[in-house]
């Protein structure tokens, strides 16, 4: 896409569910785990993009809490990818001045791995160009039980009663609760589902599904769902007249 005719509309905040590597692996007949290999790759140059159109956020999810239940050797293939992801982005991230960030249960990570993830982070997190997110052993259904806890432990010390927890109370100890909601949810590989992945961060989120599989997801097909996005009327609950009627209010000279 040429930058001077982009969409006047660049969401903040883009979510992907990176499906379809196996896949991909069988279909060229390449060796095993080779797909997740390709995979990997293909996440540079949609990193690129997004920063050259102004998206604040980019959110990736590598591994689900129900990966888990993968066969040992796939499982121990994508930690191995993983960590490798992480050395090789860090030049990327200083290149660039993008932060980096991890979500999800650390606990059931190696601490090698845990360790990386941490010091990727401290390294990276005053810079301001965008975030890139990667969510490893995450789910959403455990995002929310995690900040349930946490808002019971303030009940159990006092710090709070059970009348003020609401939706801000519950999003203040959610994963990525300083950033941006996600404005665009985009999956891979043919499926229509989320899976589990940011469930409360993507209640308002446009939904976009694809048959491509990652390895072969470009720049040129995110541009086409980014021009969609941008004539997509988002309405947060308001009618149509209330949303063209704020809209209006907010035209220069008005």
């Amino acid at each position: 896409m040429n930058i001077s005719s982009k969409p006047a509309v660049i969401p903040k905040h883009i979510a992907i569910i990176m499906d379809g590597n196996n896949r991909f692996g069988k279909s060229k007949k390449l060796a095993m785990g080779a797909g997740h290999i390709a995979g990997k790759d293909a996440l540079d140059p949609i990193v690129e993009h997004c920063l050259t159109l102004g998206v604040q956020v980019l959110t990736v999810f590598a591994f689900s809490s129900e990966n888990w239940a993968r066969p040992k050797d796939e499982v121990d293939l994508l930690m191995q990818l993983l960590a490798q992801t992480i050395h090789e982005q860090m030049p990327r991230m200083n290149k660039y001045r993008i932060r980096l960030r991890f979500i999800g249960d650390r606990s059931q990570l190696s601490a090698d791995l845990a360790a990386l993830m941490a010091d990727a982070e401290a390294k990276t997190a005053h810079f301001e160009a965008m975030t890139l997110v990667i969510a490893i052993s995450y789910g959403g259904r455990w995002d929310i039980a995690h900040a349930a806890k946490q808002l019971a432990y303030e009940v159990e010390q006092g710090k709070i009663c059970a009348d003020d927890i609401d939706d801000n109370a519950v999003a203040k100890w959610l994963q990525l609760s300083d950033l941006p909601e996600v404005d665009m949810l985009i999956r891979t590989g043919g499926e229509y589902r989320i899976s589990n992945f940011l469930l409360w961060q993507a209640a308002y989120a446009e939904l976009f599904f694809t048959p491509t599989l990652w390895p072969e997801f470009g720049s040129d097909e995110l541009d086409e769902m980014i021009a969609i996005f941008a004539n997509r009327e988002r309405r947060f609950g308001k009618t149509s007249e209330q949303v063209q009627n704020l809209q209006s209010s907010n035209l220069p000279n008005n």
